[in-house]
């Protein structure tokens, strides 16, 4: 659920002053890997479909600059996100992963423009075929515009500001920066004025555009087992400023929403005929509030949890990895 705002500065310095590429190990084993490796593959063609928490969109890491081998770098995948984890240990002949942030729905059907670097994903479903047989999907978070959301839930002061948001400019800086205002947050009550909860109206709106897609997903690749996968979980219930700048009862607002979105994930792939696989709870106690060795998402980008440049809001290594495991014992159960 990545903003291409937040996106386009960081990859241009990444860019700039890229690490030299340091050869690195395949993703950390798996429980149940080498029993995976040995066995004849249960599935033969794997297709990943899904947005940055999908693509666990990173800048830099000890792999160099994002994977560019299945989208365009600008996407920002990790070489390590949760699908070419799985793909890895179920052992499947044919992998593709479309996932790229920012993506939405529409984006599944139509190439997706205005990349940071000037790149275009192709449209996510040219990667099915009438032989995939396993497809995840991890998408809806920009379709009901969560992301943008979070971001306008950002303060500059730990408490609630008296004064109303988007009112103070921001000065002339020398770096790109998200907003043209002092971030003061008060989201709750920007999204909630005149009685109308407008994100639990966007989250609802979304997921007749789930359902389509699943139901496109069916008729492209009839053979295809579906696994829906929902958001893990980094939005914390409460604010740990500085960590996370932001007022308690904001943070408690977007939590909801959060929650909201992943029971509307659950609900359009049921309605899709989709699998629904939740990765929301095995991860509790891994949000952004908690310390560095410990949270599977980072707040400002540096990472210690396999030393990398990410996007802030957005899954880590450990993240990826915890998404896998979730999905992986989910597939080897069902």
């Amino acid at each position: 659920m990545t903003s291409l705002r937040l996106l386009a500065p960081a990859l241009a310095a990444a860019a700039a002053l890229a690490l030299p590429v340091i050869p690195t190990s395949a993703a950390a084993p798996v429980a149940g890997a080498a029993h995976a490796a040995k066995a004849k593959p249960k599935y033969q063609e794997y297709v990943a479909l899904g947005d940055s928490w999908t693509a666990d969109v990173v800048v830099l890491n000890s792999d160099g600059l994002p994977d560019a081998t299945y989208a365009p770098i600008d996407c920002a995948q990790s070489h390590h996100n949760y699908p070419k984890i799985v793909a890895a240990t179920i052992g499947v002949r044919t992998f593709r992963d479309a996932s790229c942030g920012s993506a939405t729905t529409d984006d599944f059907a139509h190439p997706q423009t205005g990349l940071p670097a000037g790149g275009t994903n192709p449209p996510q479903f040219d990667r099915l075929t009438k032989t995939t047989d396993l497809v995840t999907v991890g998408i809806g978070g920009n379709d009901a515009g969560i992301a943008s959301a979070g971001i306008g839930c950002l303060n500059v002061l730990p408490v609630a500001s008296p004064i109303p948001p988007d009112t103070i400019p921001l000065p002339p800086l020398p770096i790109p920066i998200i907003g043209s205002t002092i971030p003061l947050g008060g989201c709750k009550d920007r999204y909630t004025q005149g009685g109308k909860d407008q994100l639990t109206e966007r989250i609802n709106a979304s997921e007749v555009k789930l359902v389509r897609a699943f139901n496109a997903i069916h008729r492209i690749s009839p053979k295809a087992r579906i696994i829906a996968v929902d958001y893990l979980s980094l939005v914390p219930n409460h604010a740990c400023y500085p960590l996370v700048p932001a007022t308690d009862e904001d943070m408690a607002y977007i939590h909801a929403k959060f929650l909201e979105l992943n029971a509307m994930v659950k609900r359009a792939a049921k309605r899709g005929g989709a699998e629904f696989v939740n990765t929301y709870t095995p991860t509790l106690g891994h949000d952004l509030c908690r310390s560095a060795t410990v949270r599977y998402g980072e707040t400002f980008g540096p990472s210690v949890n396999d030393p990398a440049v990410g996007i802030p809001a957005h899954p880590n290594g450990a993240g990826a990895r915890a998404q896998a495991a979730v999905v992986l014992q989910y597939l080897r159960t069902h």
